[in-house]
């Protein structure tokens, strides 16, 4: 390099200084450039170093030097969670310049020259190249998760981020579910949460889909699991309760079906994994999956889905350490209640979702207790993986009243009660079988106690109560209230009986035939007025009319009626005027069997109903008495075993 000569002659300037970038210039009088060490340039000023004729604070008035070295601390800038920028910066209290690991030792922080070293960072900027972090680049939220998580990371984070929750985040216009395949129309908050998911997947991560019961979550996750088949990605593996094994399939065949689906179950259950390839989603229940873990481990999957994923929220029940064995790309936690009791839940979850967020267990555990305090602080490292909306956020959105049909498949056990009563009663009846033999069979579907069959406990071998149990949980977790309709009094005793010691905290009551009609207000405003959450076990003949609860913004069919203007008023004790809330309408049935008549018939009614088809008094006929008789749960069963 050489110097400027002066002009009209070939004579070079004296000797002088110049900034170059974050660095300073030395030009001797020969002409010749060079790039003095920090060292040199600080000796010459502070330690009268004669390297050099003209000190670079002489040549250069307008910058001041400093004695003391600047400061490296990593930046992070952007927008979480799509673009997170990270660079390395050297700071001198609240100023700070941009660098790169590759710049010399100095710096230029606005009219200020420091000495900069990155010598004493060496093992911090190897734990970064490990996690392939890369200076002036974007970062993933797996490494901005990794960087905040770090208590020995060695350099000081500043967190400059546009940070949003996953809540926050929006869909761009051109996000098209149906060039995937989905076959709904989603809502604007599910296009939101079907992007985040999307982004999550893209960076071969995973996270926790916490909305609230009601808002649709199995839909957001087939919507993903398009997206992933869209671009090649697959195979998904869902793990959910047995009880909603059938629930899942429908929902997959009528949103999805260009996807390849199989419930690895009963009589559908693999033997060896080569009868799984090619499948685009297999669909399996937890007992399953820990029975079948060396099988579905030898499995590469793209995405593992637990739906009601609470079910691993103890970290050492064998479940969980199966689940979290399962080989997979991505991880998805789908559940309404990401913390039931105590925040180790929360813990358990984010592990499948991101094993080592939260670091080791028994850290985490002496770090957190079990406090509102603990739980603020805990907040902020989970929120980047946790999308959790409430009705009461997106209600705008909503329509006044959700239905969710819950199709439920028997148990074997109970598949071969049913299959007795069935049969005795064609023995008994014949071909004049009438809706009045159909009775047994919808009494027991209610609950095989009501059949005369002996149980210890009323879970035993009957999902549909189950489900009940695990819908209550989720309702009660957010200290919201319930209406429980069924038209048999002996379910009433079993459920008042036996909810009240499940769940003691809570108010139960009923309303049926054997309460006076001037009580029955009285019982409705203590419901009301209880400050706890709480169900009502209603009668729909006794309740269905006249009274007004909406202090309830749930409405469970613990067993389908054959008239649906019954259970439509029903639904409207909770579902009318001064109701603030959308109300969730949840229809509990099992799938072959006399109660999925009762709901097809149901459907053809509230249609006829609707193109003024007037007069129909809701009675079951002929036809529909003998499908229900042909009907065998034993036929397909197995979603349970």
């Amino acid at each position: 390099m050489t110097g400027f000569p002066t002009e009209n002659t070939n004579e070079y300037t004296a000797a002088t200084w110049t900034v170059e970038g974050n660095n300073l210039v030395y030009c001797g009088k020969d002409g010749v450039f060079i790039k003095p060490s920090a060292m040199d340039v600080w000796t010459s000023i502070y330690a009268n170093n004669d390297k050099f004729s003209v000190n670079p604070d002489s040549a250069l008035p307008e910058y001041e030097f400093s004695r003391f070295p600047a400061e490296p601390v990593i930046l992070l800038s952007g927008k979480s969670p799509d673009t997170i920028k990270i660079n390395l910066v050297g700071r001198s209290g609240s100023e700070y310049t941009y660098i790169s690991s590759k710049d010399s030792d100095q710096l230029f922080i606005g009219n200020t020259w420091y000495p900069f070293t990155l010598s004493d960072y060496e093992e911090c900027l190897d734990k970064l190249k490990a996690q392939n972090v890369v200076f002036g680049q974007s970062i993933t939220v797996g490494q901005l998760i990794w960087l905040k998580t770090q208590p020995d990371l060695g350099i000081e984070l500043i967190d400059d981020l546009q940070s949003c929750t996953p809540a926050e985040i929006q869909a761009p216009t051109t996000l098209n579910s149906a060039e995937w395949g989905l076959e709904a129309e989603l809502y604007n908050y599910q296009k939101d949460g079907v992007y985040f998911l999307t982004l999550i997947a893209n960076q071969g991560l995973g996270c926790i889909l916490g909305d609230e019961m009601g808002l649709g979550k199995t839909v957001q996750v087939i919507a993903l699991m398009l997206a992933e088949n869209f671009q090649g990605r697959s195979p998904t593996l869902v793990v959910a309760p047995a009880t909603i094994l059938e629930n899942w399939r429908r929902e997959l065949a009528q949103f999805s079906p260009s996807l390849s689906v199989l419930v690895h179950a009963g009589s559908n259950r693999a033997g060896i994994a080569s009868k799984l390839s090619g499948i685009d989603v297999v669909v399996t229940s937890y007992d399953i999956a820990v029975r079948d873990e060396p099988m579905l481990s030898s499995i590469r999957w793209n995405l593992l889905v637990l739906d009601e994923a609470q079910s691993i929220k103890n970290p050492d029940a064998q479940r969980s350490i199966a689940v979290k064995n399962l080989n997979r790309r991505v991880s998805l936690a789908v559940t309404g209640t990401p913390v039931e009791n105590k925040l180790t839940d929360l813990w358990s979850l984010s592990n499948f979702a991101l094993p080592g967020l939260l670091g080791k267990r028994a850290d985490f555990e002496t770090l957190f207790e079990n406090t509102d305090s603990d739980a603020s602080q805990l907040a902020p490292l989970v929120s980047p993986i946790l999308l959790r909306r409430r009705v009461k956020d997106v209600a705008k959105d909503l329509p006044e009243r959700i239905d969710i049909p819950q199709p439920i498949s028997m148990s074997k056990k109970m598949a071969e009660m049913y299959e007795q009563v069935r049969l005795a009663i064609i023995e008994e009846y014949g071909k004049s079988a009438s809706l009045v033999s159909l009775q047994r069979l919808r009494m027991f579907c209610t609950h095989p106690l009501l059949a005369g069959f002996a149980l210890a406990d009323p879970t035993e071998h009957m999902p549909k109560y189950q489900r009940l149990i695990e819908l209550l949980e989720e309702i009660f977790s957010r200290r919201e209230k319930c209406l429980i309709f069924t038209g048999y009094t002996g379910m009433t005793d079993i459920l008042m009986h036996d909810l009240s010691k499940r769940f003691v905290d809570q108010y139960f009551n009923f309303i049926d035939g054997r309460v006076p009609v001037p009580d029955r207000q009285t019982i409705v405003d203590a419901f009301s007025i209880s400050p706890t959450s709480g169900a009502l076990i209603l009668n729909p003949r006794a309740a269905g009319v006249g009274l007004n609860i909406t202090a309830a913004n749930h409405v469970i069919h613990y067993n389908p009626e054959w008239n649906p203007a019954l259970e439509d008023q029903a639904s409207a004790r909770a579902y009318r005027r001064k109701q603030t809330r959308p109300v969730t309408v949840h229809q509990l049935y099992f799938v072959d069997s006399v109660e999925e008549v009762v709901v097809g018939r149901l459907k053809l009614k509230r249609g006829l109903s609707e193109h003024a088809a007037i007069g129909h008094k809701g009675d079951s006929t002929a036809s529909a008495v003998m499908r229900a008789l042909t009907l065998s749960p034993l036929s397909k069963i197995g979603a349970l075993e």
